[in-house]
């Protein structure tokens, strides 16, 4: 009879030992995927939302102008998702190209592949889910717009690894980061009037000139490590071509405003973007890299005034 409890007490403790350890495995597992997810997050840059803006102002901005006010529902829905899916793929595709100089960049050392936590094949197939993502939001467009979209796909890909040859990146980038003002048009209208251009190389410029800021706060290492950018080409002019490009950028809008036919409401908005780019040349005054890093951060309000301008003038037309 003993000899029976004893085999019963043994088969609890067992038993029990073996869900203990099932769990442990289970929560370890789940834990170890966690994990992996938020590298992946990282590498996308899911936890700095601020390329996701800069890259969707100047697709709002169209949206609203060529839809007078009232874009299509849909093709919002489409560019908004469209921005956040490009945005996370050209970072991954950055950092895949840039993963053998990001761990001597003091900005860029922390970043999955810098680390060796995320594999450049992992990198690689969370940038292919991310294209095939792409692709089918373009399945509900028209044939124009698929056709700008490849186009956009093919600078977005492509940028990251100018930054060896080209002297000039910051404008390639500016290309790539405005490409979707003429898809926006195309999307709506079918057509590419005179301000979809205009709206377009003015954020060619005002990226052009934000991408130089942030230039600026790698500079000594790019400097290092062989990476070419407008900031090394500027060098000791970078302040003055900075104001240039963004005094270009405000005299397009105001073109653009112009061609469109806005209001009071869009011209208080432009004057609150010339306001910030005064302040970011202000902080960058001393190049001081945390001056600069913060002048950059402040072109998402340059971009949300310019918006909001534009959406409050249709909002209030009568």
């Amino acid at each position: 009879m003993s000899n029976l409890t004893d085999l019963d007490k043994n088969s609890g403790t067992s038993a029990s030992t073996s869900a203990s350890s099932n769990a442990g495995t289970s929560a370890s597992g789940f834990a170890r995927m966690r994990g992996r997810l938020v590298e992946y997050a990282r590498l996308m840059r899911l936890d700095r939302p601020i390329g996701i803006w800069l890259l969707l102002w100047p697709a709002l901005w169209a949206l609203w102008i060529s839809a007078d006010g009232h874009p299509d529902e849909r093709i919002f829905v489409i560019f908004v998702l469209g921005t956040f899916v490009m945005r996370a793929a050209g970072c991954v595709i950055n950092d895949f190209a840039d993963r053998e100089f990001d761990p001597h960049v003091a900005r860029t050392a922390s970043r999955p592949l810098a680390r060796g936590v995320v594999s450049p094949a992992e990198a690689l197939a969370v940038f292919a889910v991310l294209g095939l993502i792409a692709l089918a939001l373009l399945i509900p467009l028209n044939r124009p717009t698929q056709v700008l979209a490849l186009i956009g796909g093919v600078l977005a890909v492509t940028y990251p690894f100018l930054k060896r040859f080209f002297a000039l990146p910051q404008a390639y980038l500016g290309l790539a980061f405005s490409w979707s003002v003429p898809m926006a048009f195309a999307a709506q209208t079918g057509e590419l009037p005179l301000v979809a251009w205009v709206l377009f190389v003015a954020g060619v410029l005002w990226t052009t000139a934000y991408d130089t800021i942030y230039a600026m706060v790698d500079r000594e290492d790019d400097l290092v490590i062989g990476i070419r950018s407008s900031a090394i080409l500027f060098g000791r002019a970078d302040r003055g071509i900075v104001a240039a490009l963004q005094a270009g950028a405000l005299a397009l809008l105001a073109l653009a405003g112009y061609l469109a036919q806005l209001g009071h409401w869009y011209w208080l908005g432009l004057a609150i973007a010339v306001a910030t780019s005064l302040h970011q040349q202000y902080l960058i005054r001393r190049r001081d890299p945390a001056d600069c890093f913060r002048a950059f951060l402040n072109n998402n309000l340059f971009g949300l005034a310019v918006f909001g301008g534009i959406l409050l003038d249709y909002l209030f037309r009568s």
